[in-house]
């Protein structure tokens, strides 16, 4: 009934302790109401933060660091909605938000498509019938180009310069129209494309090449909630689910020259690994079956029951949110 935009403190990453723990418990710096469920968030720049709401609303808060404070900045009331955005119950909510300042990307559940830019009153574009289903995520493929994934297995890339409503193409799973929850780019080679849904698979996507996946690997047992590559190292990847897992997907060793550590730390560790280890500039995610080359995925909590909501990584910090009302922060990725 009730919720919040919090931000936290969690301190700097020297304070060690001898044991390797940090010593600082994270800060609630402040935090400020939000109406409807919080469906997504995320950074316009180092003080705005655009929140996505199940009310159809997109609000940007903006955080005073003088006096550590959140204010509402700028809000787009329904800028999602089913039936019309007048009606009193209209609003549709908003699944999915990026950003690329000053450009805002929404999606939401009435599968319209908009573009804002911070300071403008009015929305810059929108594409009403974007998608006659729910649309789950979108993010940037470059500055004019989006991508959207939907609930019937569908990727769509959108020209924002183009000023016809329809993608400039569709890629497809398969005949199982599984939804699709969320998606991701490579950081450094744009037509290389993450997605995870409710089967738990994990797709690898080259969208220079027909219009379905390049790899389909097994991973959760129920719904995958958040697929990310590293920023700086994208040969690791990060996906979380409803059955409580978090995966580390770890494309850039030879690992047929490793020891086999099965439980290292306390982490259930597997291991592919094949004899002609292919050291071509191509990247790992785009061979036929990466499992086959060189790939370590861990589990990095093994033993968690409670869905995996959502998961950021930056340097060698991971944070994840779980249905354990709990946010974590896993400061030793590649310790």
């Amino acid at each position: 009934q009730d919720n919040r935009i919090s931000l936290w403190s969690v301190g700097d990453v020297g304070n060690v302790d001898l044991d390797g723990e940090y010593q600082r418990d994270p800060q609630l710096l402040c935090d400020i109401r939000h109406d409807g469920d919080v469906m997504d968030m995320q950074f316009l720049d180092q003080e705005r933060i655009v929140v996505a709401s199940s009310t159809g609303t997109v609000t940007v808060f903006r955080h005073h660091q003088n006096n550590q404070t959140l204010s509402a900045n700028q809000r787009w009331e329904k800028a999602h909605y089913h039936v019309d955005q007048d009606t009193t119950c209209g609003g549709a909510p908003c699944t999915g938000v990026i950003c690329n300042n000053p450009e805002i990307v929404t999606v939401g559940e009435d599968g319209r498509i908009n573009l804002f830019r911070a300071d403008q009153k009015d929305a810059v574009r929108t594409i009403d019938n974007a998608d006659s289903s729910t649309l789950h995520a979108v993010t940037f493929l470059r500055t004019t180009e989006i991508l959207t994934v939907n609930s019937i297995g569908q990727l769509k890339i959108w020209d924002l310069r183009q000023q016809r409503n329809e993608p400039s193409q569709i890629f497809s799973l398969t005949g199982d129209r599984v939804p699709l929850h969320c998606v991701d780019r490579h950081p450094n080679q744009q037509h290389i494309v993450a997605t995870g849904g409710q089967d738990g698979m994990l797709s690898i996507w080259d969208i220079r090449q027909g219009s379905m996946p390049v790899s389909l690997l097994n991973a959760h047992e129920a719904e995958m909630w958040e697929v990310h590559f590293h920023p700086s190292n994208p040969d690791h990847l990060f996906t979380c689910s409803e059955d409580g897992s978090l995966w580390h997907w770890d494309t850039s060793t030879d690992i047929s020259e490793k020891p086999s550590f099965l439980h290292q730390g306390g982490r259930s560790t597997t291991y592919f690994s094949h004899s002609t280890i292919n050291q071509s500039v191509v990247s790992a995610w785009l061979s036929n079956d990466p499992t086959k080359d060189r790939m370590k995925i861990t589990n990095l909590i093994p033993n968690q029951t409670l869905s995996v909501n959502s998961l950021d990584i930056l340097g060698p910090c991971l944070v994840y949110g779980t249905d354990a009302e709990a946010i974590y922060v896993n400061r030793q990725l590649f310790a």
